[in-house]
């Protein structure tokens, strides 16, 4: 490009997130101002995540999370960004991180907003290190009046008032839904401002791709193994399509994925753990991500009802996820009874 030559512009012009809170959040400044200040913790941590071993950021912390997981340095510093930002806010009564074994009720909340952060700081912490596409997934529901505890967290993915993520990837995306429909918005790196890239996002009904991790087949249940097994049979088999099968280890990743052109996300019951319902945690992953999924046009079960429609019974609640364009949704639901 000449160096006098105007770079190309987004098709939706001058957007941002700012002037999309103004429409989206009308009337809600304690929303508005809450979403703002979660986006900028994310700009922060894109930052750090694009340094990585310049900043000193790579590698283990050297302690577990209340999940059992060895923490990554930037696990530790991007929940410490968050909390910071949402105390900084003045619009959060209360936050719960999947990194954190409780809630943090900020002081003062009387005088603070009535709004309950959650968030999965670091998504795909272990791909870290190998520098593959990470990010924050984040949900807001309402906080009742008075002190809040642990148990006013426990709201069905129903009462959600926004929920959305950030990729960091080759560039840094911001996915929101408040309202209705989802947005998408790019980080500009020259001046760290997010701006409007698309709007009314939608997943096509149909697709021919899905994400599952094949090396735990042997541990799914039939329902999911049979549903796999036909679409690795291609247009010979009973689904008369081919498959391209796309898995990134990083659940907010392969969401984007779905979301930017179709496809069936899969984390099955595994029988390794059998009484656990699943891996990935309801209230930080499978809840905000429902509801951006749903939003857009797609499904998202537990592969027997829909996840938005659980009724919590623990903060770290784990459930199985099926998501995605909804005709592969409907279809491994239905297989499960």
């Amino acid at each position: 490009m000449p160096d006098d030559a105007t770079p190309p512009q987004s098709p939706l012009g001058d957007l941002t997130l700012k002037s999309y809170l103004k429409t989206e959040a009308a009337g809600d400044p304690t929303l508005a101002a809450l979403i703002s200040a979660v986006a900028a913790a994310c700009v922060d941590i894109s930052r750090l995540v694009s340094r990585g071993a310049l900043a000193g950021v790579l590698g283990s912390a050297g302690a577990e999370n209340v999940q059992g997981e060895v923490q990554k340095k930037l696990d530790v510093i991007a929940n410490d960004r968050l909390i910071a930002a949402a105390d900084r806010s003045g619009a959060a009564a209360a936050i719960a991180s999947e990194e954190e074994d409780d809630i943090l009720a900020f002081p003062n909340g009387a005088a603070r907003g009535r709004l309950l952060l959650l968030f999965d700081p670091l998504d795909g912490s272990s791909n870290i290190d190998v520098n593959v596409s990470i990010g924050t997934i984040f949900s807001i529901l309402p906080a009742p009046a008075g002190d809040v505890t642990s148990a006013d967290f426990l709201q069905s993915g129903r009462r959600q008032v926004a929920a959305g993520y950030a990729l960091y990837g080759p560039q840094t995306t911001l996915v929101l839904t408040i309202k209705a429909g989802v947005a998408t918005f790019t980080l500009d790196p020259e001046t760290g401002e997010w701006r409007q890239t698309a709007d009314s996002v939608s997943i096509p009904r149909e697709t021919k791709e899905f994400a599952i991790n094949m090396s735990n087949r042997r541990h799914w249940a039939e329902p999911v193994r049979a549903y796999i097994d036909e679409c690795l049979a291609g247009r010979e088999g009973p689904r008369g399509k081919d498959f391209n099968m796309r898995w990134i280890a990083s659940m907010v990743a392969d969401v984007h994925r779905i979301l930017t052109r179709g496809g069936v996300f899969l984390y099955p019951w595994d029988k390794r753990e059998p009484d656990r319902a699943g891996k990935l945690r309801l209230m930080y992953e499978a809840n905000p991500l429902g509801l951006v999924v749903e939003r857009a046009g797609g499904a998202a079960t537990d592969a027997r009802g829909a996840i938005l429609d659980i009724e919590p019974t623990a903060l770290h609640q784990r459930v199985s996820v099926v998501l995605g364009s909804a005709e592969e949704v409907e279809l491994v639901t239905a297989a499960h009874g």
